[in-house]
């Protein structure tokens, strides 16, 4: 069997409500910017729930409703580029608030794609034969934005996602890629290295990152712009090509939820309708991985999915990262 089957979804958001109104009291914009902008309204900020707390709930909800146990969770990726420690990572963490102990465990970060990557991962192990794959999303945006810069701090929120993944007969395809030569049109540093590397930039040892200083967000908005709406519309093509189907069967499509006007102007080079198009987009802002996952959760707890459906899961992030997958619900 290759396909996947989600046999549950769960999600947790911070109940902090941060509107458009408030973040125009601590930086200067105001709702018309940023709506007209982005389609942003409102976002969920931590008040001091910590990563793995939020993906913990997430995980537990997703547990329940596949109704498996955590000693029956063979495997858990976790995927997170806000991690709250260097190591233990999430996932071991999530495997001990869970009781998951026959679980390996260990974190992916291709930023705001991590679902996707961790999703056809967790495919290739559940073709091998394991039984039951927990991915955990969990992301606390706001610790690393800038709130002197209204470019990027009014378009991140917080919040994570879950799910349960299984084996089935049914369709399943992936399109995956990367742009590294790109990398630094989004980043956020880590640790400064200390006095072992030149910082001349006329020094071939200088670190061509460094400029961006501090861990918040830096990010060129034009160039994330053009490059998600290129990649989004080729990853979903690419991954229904690769399932032997043509993008207008998928029943839905989920995209990361960056700003509604990339998945406007993807849909429309894609020629898909956005009443094909699921986006929540103005509840959360972009909670970078959790942002697909948080979505499925939504609609499974809507009753809009039913088993058959084919969806389209696309989503594009640092790194540069791409991709999309199709598969059955």
């Amino acid at each position: 069997m290759s396909g996947v089957f989600i046999a549950g979804s769960g999600m947790y958001v911070p109940s902090n409500i941060v509107t458009n109104d408030d973040m125009s009291k601590i930086v200067e914009t105001s709702d018309e910017w940023i709506s007209q902008r982005t389609g942003i309204r409102e976002r969920r900020f931590s008040q001091g729930e910590s990563n793995y707390f939020m993906g913990s709930v997430a995980a537990r909800q997703a547990m329940d409703a596949a109704e498996v146990t955590g000693k029956e969770i063979d495997m858990i990726i976790a995927t997170t580029c806000t991690p709250d420690y260097f190591y233990p990572n999430l996932a071991c963490i999530v495997q001990g608030e869970i009781g998951a102990g026959n679980a390996f465990c260990w974190d992916l970060n291709a930023a705001c794609t991590g679902f996707i990557y961790a999703l056809d991962v967790a495919q290739h192990y559940l073709a091998m034969g394991k039984k039951n794959v927990l991915i955990v999303s969990s992301e606390v945006m706001s610790k690393q934005l800038d709130f002197t810069d209204r470019s990027t701090c009014v378009l991140f929120g917080d919040g994570a996602g879950a799910v349960v993944i299984k084996a089935s007969d049914g369709m399943y395809a992936s399109y995956l890629k990367s742009d590294g030569g790109n990398a630094k049109s989004l980043v956020s540093r880590a640790l400064k290295t200390q006095g072992m590397f030149a910082t001349d930039k006329d020094n071939p040892k200088y670190n061509k990152y460094e400029e961006n200083s501090g861990h918040f967000i830096k990010m060129d908005g034009k160039d994330v712009y053009r490059f998600a709406v290129k990649a989004m519309t080729e990853a979903i093509g690419g991954a229904c090509k690769n399932a032997e189907i043509d993008v207008s069967q998928l029943d839905l499509i989920i995209p990361h939820q960056a700003n509604l006007r990339i998945i406007e102007a993807a849909a429309k080079r894609g020629g898909v309708s956005m009443d094909k198009i699921y986006a929540n987009v103005s509840k959360y802002g972009n909670m970078s991985s959790a942002c697909i996952p948080i979505c499925l959760s939504e609609l499974q707890e809507a009753g809009r999915l039913k088993r058959g459906d084919k969806l389209g899961l696309v989503g594009f992030g640092a790194g540069l990262t791409y991709g999309a997958a199709v598969l059955e619900w």
